[in-house]
């Protein structure tokens, strides 16, 4: 596969090794007048007149289209070839995210469809396949509906202030998987970081024996067997376990093996690591240990792929560049980033906050567009559940007045019911409504006037707020600054790029800004954590601290140095 583009894996947590990845070149139409379907764009005979190079989607250079004009409906197809020793198994088609709508058609029957631009869908094409076979993919988007969430692609022409590039249609890997037809549906890991016991719940398709295998490195440590269909429950005890911490991130390697006869065995592999979050007055606490959060804003764009990175390399140098600036963390921020992101920040020990890109949809606009945003953001809970690294939820981010309480209380509850074993923000900054952190968003840049914000939550539990009016009463949750600095710095000082904030003079007076404005937050006794906007620049906003190519502004030895200071809410 070292001529695909994003050849790996994109579910290292969830590994079959019977895979192909259908990334590369595929036809590709424009249907500018969303006629396709009655045209009947999916007919294997038809011709599509231009070329995609998929997983990048067309506003981008590595696409090979760079169309940045609006495209509300666009059209794939490709041939399929089927392994011969794949011809006595269940043929599984996955697509890691299609923004928005998707329509699927295999040999001219419509397999399936999809609703959401943001998590995995998949469809048994077993009893669809000939011995020649064309896969056809239609994706309807138009973010300026009101009904989807876009995040931060922009719903206007061009891109625009905190408003990027567009991304239409197939965005992450497509690939063939094959099973047998009892086979590992899908499993939720719950590590017990006080007992060392491990709890597996299983859900298989036909029935058979289960076996569950736990290793340290390459040695095999646990091992337990069940039987059953539906949900199995399983569980092993560890003794002595490694916990996984952002200094040791210690990964135990699973491999669930299901067994129902000679032919019929499914392997899967997966990891886990022992951690524990919880809060306890003001602090946020990781095994035990409390932590302030030194975490950085992350918005997942790429200058030649947008929402979609380049290479697999190019999502591991952006941990690496967080924790060499002295971050332990970042705010995935309006967008859900691809699981292989996870799967390093979990190998790297990077904490992360998953957010839902709600921006774009109007709460109050219809049942249909909170329908949407409810069941996404269920299918991001149950897609990232078992990844270490995740730390908090935060479905919702600067909702405004008028809002829908209701809505959010609701999807606040139903997130901590889907996990219980994490804290949940329900709206970052703006209006809470009911939330386990307390956190707002404070671009000023004087630092003077900054601490001065904070100074009453010193001596009493007078927090700052964004709406104070609004803002539901603070009950003496950690609370955290989750955006703050954002300032404005461009080598070339570029009239059309903008920060939070008078451009600073020089590097000099940026890097002074930047220190005092840092440990206002590090010396507050109740603040428990910080967010930087932002790691790199996107487009026409320029307050990263590395490029949009991720270039460094600033020494990263003086960033981290600023970082890495103790903070006041760490010390015993």
């Amino acid at each position: 596969m070292d001529n695909i583009p994003r050849s790996e894996h994109p579910q290292p947590a969830f590994y079959r090794a019977n895979w192909q990845n259908l990334n590369g070149e595929w036809d590709f139409e424009i249907d500018t007048s969303n006629t396709g379907i009655d045209k009947k764009f999916f007919l294997p005979e038809k011709k599509f007149r231009e070329k995609i190079i998929v997983p990048f989607p067309p506003e981008s250079k590595l696409s090979g289209i760079q169309n940045t004009d609006f495209m509300v409906s666009v059209w794939y197809r490709r041939k399929l070839k089927i392994p011969e020793t794949w011809r006595t198994k269940r043929i599984f088609l996955h697509f890691g995210a299609v923004d928005f709508f998707a329509n699927v058609w295999l040999n001219s029957y419509h397999i399936g469809s999809h609703i959401g631009g943001y998590t995995p869908f998949g469809f048994d094409i077993t009893d669809f396949l000939n011995n020649e076979n064309v896969l056809v993919v239609n994706a309807y988007d138009d973010n300026r509906t009101y009904l989807q969430p876009c995040g931060k692609q922009s719903q206007l022409y061009h891109s625009y202030g905190c408003y990027y590039t567009r991304v239409t249609g197939i965005w992450q890997t497509v690939y063939l998987e094959a099973r047998p037809s009892n086979y590992i549906k899908h499993f939720r890991i719950y590590p017990d970081y006080d007992t060392g016991q491990v709890l597996f719940l299983v859900d298989i398709e036909g029935t058979g024996q289960l076996n569950i295998e736990i290793f340290a490195e390459n040695e095999k440590i646990c091992e337990t067997k069940t039987n059953g269909t539906g949900t199995l429950f399983s569980f092993c005890t560890i003794k002595n376990f490694i916990p996984w911490s952002t200094e040791n991130p210690f990964i135990y390697k699973v491999k669930f093996t299901l067994n129902a006869g000679s032919d019929q065995q499914d392997v899967v592999f997966s990891y886990f690591g022992f951690r524990k979050i919880h809060v306890k007055g003001k602090k946020i606490f990781l095994n035990g240990k409390p932590i302030f959060m030194r975490m950085v804003l992350d918005q997942g764009y790429y200058p030649d792929g947008i929402y979609t990175a380049p290479s697999e390399q190019s999502l591991i140098n952006d941990i690496k560049i967080a924790k060499q600036l002295g971050f332990n963390g970042a705010r995935l921020h309006q967008k859900v980033f691809e699981p292989l992101f996870l799967y390093h920040a979990d190998r790297l020990g990077y904490l992360v906050w998953d957010e839902y890109p709600n921006w774009g949809i109007k709460q109050r606009a219809s049942h249909e567009a909170s329908s949407v945003l409810i069941n996404e953001w269920t299918d991001v809970i149950n897609r990232d559940f078992n990844h270490p690294s995740v730390i908090g939820w935060c479905p919702l981010n600067e909702t405004h007045k008028p809002q829908d309480n209701h809505l959010i209380r609701q999807i606040y509850y139903m997130t901590k019911k889907f996990d219980p074993t994490r804290v949940v923000i329900d709206t970052s900054g703006y209006i809470h409504v009911e939330t386990d952190i307390y956190d707002c968003h404070n671009y000023d840049q004087d630092p003077i006037k900054f601490a001065a914000d904070f100074e009453p939550f010193k001596a009493k539990d007078i927090v700052w707020q964004n709406n104070p009016d609004v803002d539901a009463p603070y009950k003496g949750q950690p609370y955290w600054v989750s955006e703050y600095g954002g300032i404005w710095w461009d080598e070339k000082g570029v009239k059309q790029g903008w920060g939070y904030g008078t451009r600073p003079a020089s590097k000099k007076e940026f890097l002074s800004r930047y220190k005092k404005l840092t440990e206002v937050l590090l010396n507050h006794p109740k603040i428990c954590g910080f967010c930087y906007t932002q790691l790199y620049d996107v487009e026409q906003e320029v307050n990263g601290l590395y490029t949009y190519e991720r270039r460094p502004k600033f020494d990263p030895d003086i960033i981290r140095k600023i970082n890495s200071k103790k903070a006041e809410i760490e010390k015993e």
